[in-house]
C-alpha cells in the first residue's frame, strides 16, 4: 500500500549532472570543424552570388542531403510543427541572410568572433526560460571562453574592414542562435535530430525562395562560389545541424553551445593553411583559454534540491 502514496519514479540525472562522453566530444569537434569553415565558404559564395541566393542554396543543398536519409522523413506529431517552424526561422532562414549580408562588409574573422557570443545568449535565454541564472562555475567557464575567443580573433579583427551595420547583423543572428539552441534540444529529445532539422530546412527553403530567386539577376555564375555553397549546404547546413542538435539533446543547449567557442580557432587555422595567414602568439593563448572555458562549462554539476522538496 505504501506504493500508492509514491510521488512517482525516481528522476534520472539532469543534463547538468552528466559528464561529456567520448561521443559528445566527437560531436563537438565535428560541428566545430564544419561550422568553423562556414565563414570561409560564405565569403567565397558572396564573391559572385547575392547573399539571399547563398542563403537559399544553403537550404536547398541541406534539405536535399537529409532527404536521402529515410529516418529524416519519419513522422512528427502535428503539435510540434509550430516549434519546428520557429526553428526554421531563427536558426536558418534569418541567420543565413544576415550572415551573407554582413560578410559583404566585414571580414570572416570578425564574423566568427562576434558569432562566439552564441553561448552567452543561449545561457541568457535558458536562464530566462527557467528563471534561473547559470551556476558560478558555468558562468566563469562562459566568461573565460569568451575571453579566449577575443584573444584568438584579436589580431585578425584589428585589421578587418568592418561596418557597424555588418557587425550589428551578426550580433542579431547570434542572438537568434541563442533562441534556436534552446528550442532544438527538447525537439531532438522528443523526435530525433533528423526529422526536426529536415523539416526546419524545408521551412527555411519556403521562406527564402522568393528572396533568393529575386536576387538571381544580381548574381553571376562561378564554379568556385557554387561549389563553396554546395559544401556549406551539405556539411555546414545538414550534417553539422544534425550533429549539434543531437549534442544539445544529450547534454543540454547551454553546454552544447560551447561548440561555438572553437569556431574562430578553426577559421584561423584554415586561413593559415589555405591563405598563408600567420597565427599570432595571443591566438595560441586564446586557444588555451577556450579549452579551459569549455572544460568548466561541460563539467557535470550536482543537482541542488529545492527547499522543501520531497525526496525522490
Amino acid at each position: 500500500m505504501a506504493a500508492a502514496h509514491a510521488t512517482g519514479p525516481p528522476q534520472g540525472p539532469s543534463h547538468d549532472e552528466v559528464r561529456f562522453s567520448g561521443a559528445d566530444w566527437g560531436l563537438l569537434a565535428a560541428v566545430a570543424a564544419m561550422w568553423g569553415s562556414s565563414f570561409l565558404f560564405i565569403d567565397i559564395g558572396v564573391d559572385h552570388l547575392a547573399p539571399e541566393l547563398v542563403a537559399l542554396l544553403r537550404a536547398v543543398f541541406g534539405a536535399a542531403t537529409l532527404a536521402v536519409v529515410r529516418s529524416a522523413r519519419g513522422s512528427v506529431p502535428r503539435g510540434s510543427w509550430p516549434a519546428i517552424a520557429v526553428l526554421g526561422v531563427v536558426w536558418m532562414a534569418a541567420p543565413f541572410v544576415l550572415f551573407g549580408v554582413a560578410q559583404e562588409s566585414i571580414d570572416s574573422s570578425l564574423a566568427g568572433m562576434l558569432n562566439s557570443g552564441a553561448p552567452l545568449f543561449t545561457a541568457l535565454f535558458a536562464g530566462l526560460a527557467a528563471r534561473q541564472l547559470p551556476s558560478g562555475r558555468r558562468a566563469a567557464g562562459l566568461a573565460i571562453g569568451l575571453a579566449g575567443v577575443v584573444a584568438i580573433s584579436w589580431p585578425a579583427a584589428r585589421g578587418a574592414e568592418a561596418s557597424a551595420t555588418g557587425a550589428g547583423l551578426v550580433v542579431l543572428a547570434t542572438a537568434l542562435y541563442g533562441v534556436a539552441f534552446n528550442i532544438a534540444g527538447p525537439l531532438q529529445r522528443r523526435h530525433g535530430a533528423l526529422p526536426v532539422i529536415w523539416r526546419a530546412q524545408l521551412v527555411a527553403f519556403v521562406l527564402l525562395a522568393p528572396f533568393g530567386l529575386a536576387s538571381v539577376p544580381a548574381s553571376s555564375f562561378a564554379w568556385s562560389s557554387l561549389l563553396a555553397v554546395a559544401v556549406l549546404g551539405c556539411l555546414g547546413t545538414a550534417v553539422a545541424y544534425v550533429a549539434f542538435t543531437t549534442l544539445a539533446g544529450r547534454v543540454g543547449s547551454t553546454r552544447a553551445s560551447v561548440t561555438i567557442y572553437f569556431l574562430p580557432a578553426v577559421a584561423i587555422v584554415l586561413g593559415a593553411v589555405f591563405r598563408d595567414e600567420s597565427i599570432a602568439a595571443i591566438s595560441l593563448l586564446g586557444t588555451a583559454l577556450v579549452t579551459a572555458g569549455a572544460y568548466l562549462t561541460s563539467r557535470a554539476e550536482k543537482r541542488r534540491a529545492a527547499a522543501g522538496a520531497p525526496p525522490s
